[in-house]
C-alpha cells in the first residue's frame, strides 16, 4: 500500500525525469521569470509578506510528519522526533520571529545628519533585493533550506533553491509543499535533476545563500563574482570544545557526546574535538562512554533515535580518516560495540586518544560522529592551540569561571559560541547566525538575516532653503572659508 505522500514523490520523480533533459533550461527560464515579476513588484508590502510568511509556517506544519519521513528515507535511518526537533521546530520559529518582528525591521531607519546639513533629513530604507540564490546541503535539507527562505521572504525577495542531490525523497516533498502555496516566479525549488550545480550557481543572482564546506564556498564565491554577486557563505571548520579544570567532567562529557551523537555527528556545529585537562582524560573517556550508552543503550543497531551516516561515501571517508589515525599511532575507543562489516552505516560515536598534528583527523572538519580528545596543561596551552587554527564557525567553552569565559571569548575568533553547552546559539533566531574567515561570511538569522537580503539604501532629502551654493563655485567666498576654518582648523605648515 502506497500512502499518498509516497505517491505524491514518486510523481514527481516521474515529472523530473520527463523533462530532465531541459532541467537548465527550465530553472534559467524560471530565473527569467523571477527577476521579471519582482522589476513588477519590487517591493513587496508588510501585509505581502507576512501572508507568505504565515502561508509557509502552515505548510511547515502540515508537512511535518511527511517531511520528516522523507528525510528519514533519505538516511535510511534517522530519528522522526530528532527532524521534528531540529529541521522543522527551529524552522517554525524562525517564521514565528519573523512575522512578529517584520514591521520594525521595514521601518526606515533614521539617521543624523552631519552639523553642516542640519536642517536637512537622513533615513535608511531596506530595499528588497532581487532574486535570492540558495544552495541547500544534505545534513539538515529542511532547515538550511527553509531559514534562508524565511529571511529571503521576509526582506521581500523572490527565491530560487538548489537542493542536494542526496536527498531525492526530501527534495520532492518539499517542492511539493512549496508549490502548493508558491508559484515558481516567487519561490522555485530544483534538486537532483540539477546534473550541473555550476548552472545554478552561475546565474546572475542579486544574493546567494551557501551553506556547505570551505572548499565548495570558494567555487560558489567564484562563480558569483563574475556577476558582482554578493554571497553569505555558512562553512564549517574544527569547531573546538575547551573543558576547564572548574567544571563537573561528567556534565561536560555527556553535552559534548550529545553533539557528537546527534545527527550522527553530521552537523557543521558539532564539537570537533575536545580540549581535556591531562589528567582528566580517562575519566573524560569513560564519562563519554557511559552518556552515550544513557541516551542510545547498548546496541544502536535498530535504535530508531540514532541517526545513520548518510551514505556509503561518507562512511568510507569517516573510516579513512580513523584508518589513517590508528596507524599513525592513535587509540580509537568506540563509545558502543561497532563492526563495519555488521553494522556499516549505524556507527557509534568513536573516542580517539593521542592525535597528532599529522594526522587527517587534525586536519579536516570530520563530519561524523568520531571525537578526537586532545590533552591540555593550561588554558594558555588551550587557547593558543585553538588559534594555531582557522577561525571555526562555533566555539564551545565548559566554565564556571567568568575570568576564563571572558578571556576565551575575548582571545578567541568564531563565528559563535555556546557556553557550557553546545549548539543552541544557532537555533535562537534573534541572533545572527555565521562564520569567520574559513568559516564563512556573512549571517542570516532574525534581523540580520533581513538585513543580509536586503540592499540598505540611503535617501538624503534636501531642505528647500537650505544654502548649497556653499559648496559651489567659484570658490574662496566668505562663508567656505569660514566651514573650512571651523571643521577642519589649521593644517600643518611643515608638510611639504
Amino acid at each position: 500500500m502506497i500512502s499518498k505522500s509516497m505517491e505524491g514523490i514518486i510523481m514527481e520523480q516521474s515529472t523530473l525525469k520527463e523533462y530532465s533533459g531541459s532541467a537548465t533550461e527550465h530553472m534559467e527560464l524560471i530565473f527569467s521569470k523571477q527577476r521579471a515579476n519582482f522589476e513588477a513588484d519590487p517591493y513587496p508590502s508588510l501585509e505581502a509578506r507576512r501572508t507568505k510568511l504565515h502561508q509557509l509556517k502552515k505548510q511547515i506544519i502540515r508537512y511535518q510528519d511527511a517531511l520528516a519521513a522523507a528525510i528519514n528515507a533519505d538516511f535510511s535511518s534517522r530519528s522522526l522526533d530528532e527532524s521534528k526537533l531540529l529541521d522543522l521546530l527551529g524552522s517554525v520559529l524562525e517564521a514565528d520571529h519573523a512575522i512578529h518582528h517584520l514591521r520594525r525591521w521595514m521601518r526606515p531607519s533614521k539617521r543624523r545628519t552631519e552639523l553642516l546639513f542640519l536642517s536637512n533629513r537622513l533615513s535608511v530604507q531596506y530595499q528588497p533585493k532581487g532574486v535570492v540564490g540558495v544552495i541547500v546541503p544534505w545534513n539538515f535539507p529542511v532547515y538550511l533550506a527553509l531559514g534562508p527562505l524565511i529571511a529571503a521572504l521576509a526582506a521581500g525577495n523572490r527565491v530560487m533553491i538548489k537542493l542536494p542531490e542526496i536527498t531525492p525523497n526530501t527534495n520532492a516533498m518539499l517542492r511539493r509543499m512549496l508549490a502548493e502555496v508558491f508559484n515558481e516566479d516567487e519561490v522555485a525549488v530544483f534538486g537532483e535533476e540539477i546534473t550541473d550545480p555550476a548552472r545554478f550557481t552561475s546565474l546572475p543572482f542579486n544574493h546567494i545563500v551557501f551553506t556547505g564546506s570551505p572548499a565548495i564556498g570558494k567555487v560558489v564565491m567564484r562563480a558569483a563574482a563574475e556577476n558582482l554577486t554578493p554571497v553569505t557563505l555558512e562553512l564549517g571548520g574544527k569547531s573546538p570544545t575547551i573543558v576547564s579544570r572548574n567544571y563537573p567532567l561528567a556534565d561536560a562529557a555527556k553535552r559534548i557526546t550529545h553533539g557528537k551523537a546527534t545527527n550522527s555527528g553530521q552537523i557543521c556545529v558539532a564539537p570537533d574535538y575536545a580540549l581535556v585537562p591531562k589528567e582528566s582524560i580517562d575519566e573524560f573517556v569513560e564519562a563519554a562512554k557511559s552518556s552515550f550508552i544513557k541516551m542510545f543503550g547498548q546496541n544502536i543497531e535498530n535504535n530508531e533515535n540514532y541517526t545513520s551516516i548518510v551514505n556509503d561515501r561518507h562512511l568510507k571517508r569517516i573510516q579513512d580518516i580513523l584508518t589513517d589515525a590508528q596507524e599513525k599511532g592513535a587509540l580509537i575507543i568506540p563509545c558502543d560495540t561497532y563492526s563495519f562489516d555488521q553494522q556499516g552505516r549505524r556507527m557509534p560515536v568513536h573516542i580517539v586518544l593521542n592525535c597528532t598534528p599529522d594526522m587527517r583527523i587534525m586536519k579536516e572538519e570530520l563530519f561524523g560522529p568520531i571525537l578526537p580528545v586532545v590533552a591540555y596543561d593550561s588554558l594558555d596551552d588551550a587557547i593558543t592551540y585553538v588559534k594555531s587554527d582557522e577561525r571555526p564557525l562555533a566555539l564551545y567553552c565548559f566554565t564556571h569561571s567568568s575570568v576564563e569565559r571572558d578571556r576565551i571569548l575575548r582571545e578567541t575568533h568564531s563565528g559563535g559560541v555556546t557556553i557550557n553547552d553546545w549548539g543552541w546559539h544557532v537555533v535562537n533566531h534573534d541572533a545572527p547566525f555565521g562564520g569567520i574567515g574559513n568559516s564563512g561570511m556573512g549571517s542570516y538569522h532574525g534581523e540580520e538575516g533581513f538585513r543580509e537580503l536586503s540592499h540598505a539604501k540611503t535617501v538624503f532629502i534636501r531642505h528647500r532653503f537650505f544654502p548649497t551654493q556653499l559648496f559651489h563655485p567659484p570658490y574662496g567666498t566668505f562663508l567656505q572659508k569660514l566651514a573650512i576654518r571651523f571643521f577642519l582648523k589649521k593644517g600643518d605648515p611643515n608638510i611639504k
